[in-house]
């Protein structure tokens, strides 16, 4: 069999206390018990100083639907009312037909899509919230997850605060509605130092729309401009789409400010090592998107290339790509290795995340669902697979076992990430420490498990080299690259009450659309 090596593991108001030192967790699976209806994987936009702002902001989320799917919502303000519209399902089914803009007026918007990670999506949960506070209307968005807001939320309640929803981003809203400071963006700034995690947020008000960016800059921002409007986004692709230019990423700890002025930045932290998320690369964004710099593309095509060198194919007819995203890592591996890049599994785009699966029968074809087998391609080769990750395995499995049944000589399957050990508290949607396939098998067992001839993951200093850094700084990592080392980035607040058997209270509500 063969294997990879194994991986290794201008503001005047008081500064905040130091960053936590970066902790290594052993986390116990049943301890993790905190509800992940809260842990989301989302995007957001943000516009100012446009006509059309919410039909720009419908296109912008359009482009980050990949980010998330299950909910969308848009907030917009003519600089005297606030106009609000959500939705469960795509911005797709939502926000077209009608422009937008007839129904949502203002020249500033901002808006977000949603993936819950588990349990019911309800409409209270969808973003952008809304709230009158004194110094006026407020509404504010997040991509991420706060990881101490089960703590605020407790101390909020116990102070009388009443939740309308279980969302971590209305722990904010709370907290900026009682700041003592006098100015908005101070009462921004003075709730962003209470909390912790990562975040990137965009809000707005009747005069300014804001973004902000967690100390680390685990979560993304970028900003746009086109012309004199500015552009807040999670990723350059939602730039893409409205012919914005990149003005520059938020940087981590960074708050923006865009009016009419103008725009401004203040820094609400003091400069620390950043830390972005290394998962964007792997997984989450968009491949046509440039993330810190990087062209996401090009460095899951450096993933793949490392991988052929650190899992040598041996005797193989194909490289075959299980797609949409293992296609970058395969054309590196297949370039790398020299055989032939084909394309084995064609996707079908056209399935919904709702198809009804009544029986077990058809819940076991649903990958063939997705991915249909190219039989006459396959029939009798020896046959490469690679994916960008492999978390719980049971796709994985589904598609060795559909390969091998459309007469696959023999199927050997290649991960572009390292093996995934532990789970994310900062927005990735991932399982329990234990659903996770390489936190409960090695790599013999994962290999039989898949029903593969021989398996293969890239090493995190093979993650490293593709993000162009020679190795990883064991003491100081330049990513948050915690699924892979346990090595997480801040104090795990809510978590570590959780293993101490302070339960947090929270009233999950359920609705019926």
């Amino acid at each position: 069999m063969r294997t990879s090596p194994t991986p290794t593991q201008k503001h005047n108001s008081s500064r905040p206390s130091p960053l936590p030192q970066a902790q290594v967790y052993d986390i116990d699976p049943k301890s993790l018990s905190l509800s992940p209806k809260i842990r989301e994987e989302c995007g957001v936009f943000g516009v100012f100083g446009a006509d059309n702002a919410a039909a720009i902001t419908a296109l912008g989320l359009h482009a980050l639907q990949h980010r998330g799917q299950e909910a969308c919502g848009i907030a917009c303000t003519d600089g005297k009312k606030f106009h609000t519209e959500r939705h469960l399902g795509l911005v797709g089914d939502n926000f077209t037909g009608s422009d937008p803009s007839e129904r949502l007026p203002g020249h500033a918007a901002i808006g977000h899509n949603r993936y819950s990670t588990a349990g019911q999506t309800i409409l209270r949960n969808t973003q952008p919230l809304f709230a009158d506070l004194e110094t006026g209307g407020f509404a504010m968005a997040h991509n991420g997850h706060l990881t101490n807001a089960y703590l605020m939320r407790e101390k909020l309640v116990k102070d009388g605060a009443i939740f309308q929803s279980t969302s971590d981003t209305e722990v904010v809203v709370h907290l900026v509605s009682r700041s003592r400071r006098v100015k908005f963006i101070d009462k921004f700034i003075d709730a962003l130092r209470q909390i912790d995690g990562g975040f990137a947020f965009v809000g707005l008000t009747n005069k300014t729309l804001i973004g902000a960016r967690d100390r680390l800059g685990i979560r993304p921002l970028i900003i746009g401009k086109k012309d004199n409007t500015y552009f807040l986004a999670s990723e350059t692709c939602a730039l893409d789409i409205i012919d914005a230019e990149v003005f520059r990423e938020v940087e981590p700890g960074e708050v923006v400010i865009i009016s009419e002025s103008g725009i401004e930045f203040i820094r609400a932290f003091p400069k620390v090592p950043s830390r972005p998320c290394i998962f964007e690369f792997v997984y989450f964004a968009r491949p046509d998107s440039i993330v810190g710099g990087k062209s996401v593309y090009e460095v899951r095509k450096r993933m793949g290339q490392r991988l052929a060198q650190e899992t040598p194919p041996g005797d193989i007819d194909l490289i075959i790509p299980v797609p949409d995203s293992g296609v970058p890592a395969a054309l590196g591996y297949a370039q790398e290795s020299g055989i032939p890049f084909e394309l084995g599994i064609i996707r079908n785009h056209y399935v919904g995340r709702t198809f009804i699966q009544p029986t077990q029968q058809i819940r076991d074809m649903g990958v063939r669902l997705k991915h249909s087998a190219n039989r006459k391609l396959i029939e009798g080769k020896r046959v490469l697979l690679v994916d960008d990750s492999i978390v719980r395995g049971t796709t994985s499995t589904k598609i060795v076992r559909m390969i091998r049944d459309a007469g696959a000589k023999e199927v050997h399957f290649r991960s572009a990430s390292p093996q995934i050990k532990h789970p994310d508290f900062y927005g990735v949607d991932m399982p329990s420490k234990e659903l996770l396939m390489a936190a409960n098998h090695d790599l013999e067992m994962m290999n039989k498990l898949l029903g593969a001839d021989s398996l293969g993951f890239l090493s995190v200093d093979g993650l490293y080299w593709a993000m162009g850094i020679n190795e990883r700084n064991q003491e100081l990592p330049q990513y948050s690259d915690h699924c892979f080392t346990g090595d997480y980035p801040t104090a795990l607040v809510d978590f570590d009450r959780k293993t101490k058997g302070q339960d947090p209270q929270m009233s999950f509500l359920v609705e019926v659309a």
